[in-house]
């Protein structure tokens, strides 16, 4: 009997707000302990929350981006339980009236992995131990703004969840609510997990993998999980209700706690925020901040541009330099050239994904745009290109003054096809097996032109005239 899996999870993402959700301290990731607090964000009795409107304009984000309705009329709810890390006794979230319903992520399969909701809520403090096993708890993160992101139970596959997870993260990102750094924890994944023989339709007892912080430890996690309740199933055991972590120097999944029911939570309507009407007007405003999202562009690239997927790919997973191949590409017929330069001269060049995400050219957008099209032009060849943009970075001189430096080492066309006619003369075997259906042979010929002529002609271009000039020879010899 074969069995499948029926996993949903619910992403916590930290949002990228100046301030906390309901006071005025600081939303600073790895600052000093207990620098970034005050009475409201400790739990003090008779203070006052205050929701942060950057924190309600994000969620609308995420959900628009997503494809979820949101909301009209919204509200907050007290999640009461008491740990440690838990100031008030209590977490202000929204269990009754979420902020986004009925959203979907679609995969490149066409799938479409539902989003029953997006609520908003603030994050708990952190706790950390010590060398003599002390708990220590640090108050910065206590209250930092935080959207979850809980899908229905739609993924069945291994790849279908990673997928999902970059997908989320790679839009996250794209508009700007968060940097989904999940080694700092701004993104972080409960997933629920459990299984059913193929052909049933029912929801059997799961167990939640809680607090996995990178999307290759949840794939190895979810794929032990399947396989231990499998099992247990065929042994004829009962699986448990309950909380789990995958432990990573035994690849296993073990014991947490034993599953919470939301009755436990005892949730009631948090009475100090008022329910919340969120004009059409503001959704339709913000709806026109988005970007374009990264599918749809990466689609563009490939269809309008003539780009590949891995060139299309390479572009579109960070924003940042998606913008500027679309600013220095402006105007430019080989729009395929620009990708490749970009690529391989400058984004190759960057060593860490914060500087790939925070993607900065080290010349301006326009004397790059100004090279590209010298290039597109046939006025340069890509290897002259790179070198005077190595030189416009390295000098900080202007495109227009290297371009007269350099043009002096240029080679005109007349020249070209006489040293064409030269390298033919001395390459006679090279001529030969051309003659004789080796085409390859030619590539000699044009390394040698290129050597001779200070790359100022594109390889293709010398591939016409060396074809063109070995072809009248040929006449002449008949």
């Amino acid at each position: 009997m074969k069995y499948e899996l029926i996993c949903g999870i619910e992403t916590h993402i930290e949002l990228s707000t100046k301030t906390k959700a309901f006071c005025g301290c600081a939303n600073s990731f790895g600052d000093t302990p207990n620098t970034h607090v005050c009475p409201i964000c400790l739990g003090h009795p008779g203070v006052l929350p205050k929701l942060n409107k950057k924190v309600l304009e994000y969620a609308i984000l995420a959900g628009l981006a997503t494809n979820c309705r949101i909301e009209s009329t919204i509200g907050f709810d007290r999640k009461n339980y008491f740990y440690r890390d838990l100031p008030k006794g209590y977490q202000i979230t929204q269990n009754h009236f979420p902020i986004c319903k009925n959203g979907y992520i679609e995969l490149s399969s066409g799938k479409k992995i539902r989003i029953n909701h997006i609520h908003i809520e603030e994050d708990a403090a952190k706790l950390l131990y010590d060398n003599e096993k002390n708990i220590l708890i640090d108050y910065n993160r206590s209250g930092v703004p935080l959207i979850e992101v809980v899908s229905e139970p739609d993924l069945r596959t291994l790849s279908e969840i990673k997928e999902y997870l970059e997908k989320l993260r790679h839009i996250m990102r794209y508009i700007g609510v968060s940097d989904c750094k999940m080694q700092e924890g701004s993104m972080r994944c409960d997933v629920n997990v459990s299984v059913r023989k193929v052909g049933e339709n029912q929801l059997n007892m799961k167990t939640e993998l809680k607090n996995i912080n990178s999307i290759s430890h949840i794939v190895k996690a979810v794929e032990y999980e399947f396989k231990r309740q499998v099992e247990l199933l065929k042994e004829g055991k009962e699986i448990l209700r309950e909380t789990r972590f995958y432990n990573e120097n035994s690849k296993k999944t073990e014991v947490m706690r034993r599953k919470e029911d939301q009755k436990e939570y005892k949730y009631f309507k948090e009475p100090d925020i008022p329910m919340i009407k969120i004009e059409k007007s503001e959704i339709e405003r913000l709806f026109k901040t988005l970007p374009e999202m990264p599918d749809k562009k990466l689609k563009r690239y490939v269809e309008e541009y003539n780009l590949t997927e891995m060139q299309a790919y390479t572009l579109v997973k960070y924003r940042k330099v998606a913008e500027c191949f679309e600013e220095v590409s402006k105007d430019v017929k080989n729009k395929s050239k620009v990708a490749n330069f970009i690529i391989n001269e400058i984004f190759e060049s960057l060593d860490t994904q914060s500087d790939k995400q925070n993607f900065k050219l080290p010349i301006n957008e326009e004397s790059l745009n100004k090279l590209m099209l010298l290039m597109d032009e046939k006025r340069i060849t890509t290897s002259f290109a790179k070198e005077i943009y190595r030189t416009m970075v390295e000098n900080n001189k202007d495109l227009n003054q290297i371009f007269d430096e350099k043009k002096q080492t240029m080679i005109d066309k007349k020249e070209i096809e006489k040293i064409c006619k030269e390298v033919i003369k001395n390459n006679k075997k090279a001529v030969e097996d051309y003659n004789f259906g080796k085409k390859k042979a030619i590539n000699i010929l044009i390394e040698e032109v290129m050597k001779r002529t200070n790359k100022s002609f594109e390889g293709e271009e010398i591939l016409k005239i060396l074809e063109k000039v070995i072809s009248y020879s040929e006449k002449d010899h008949r």
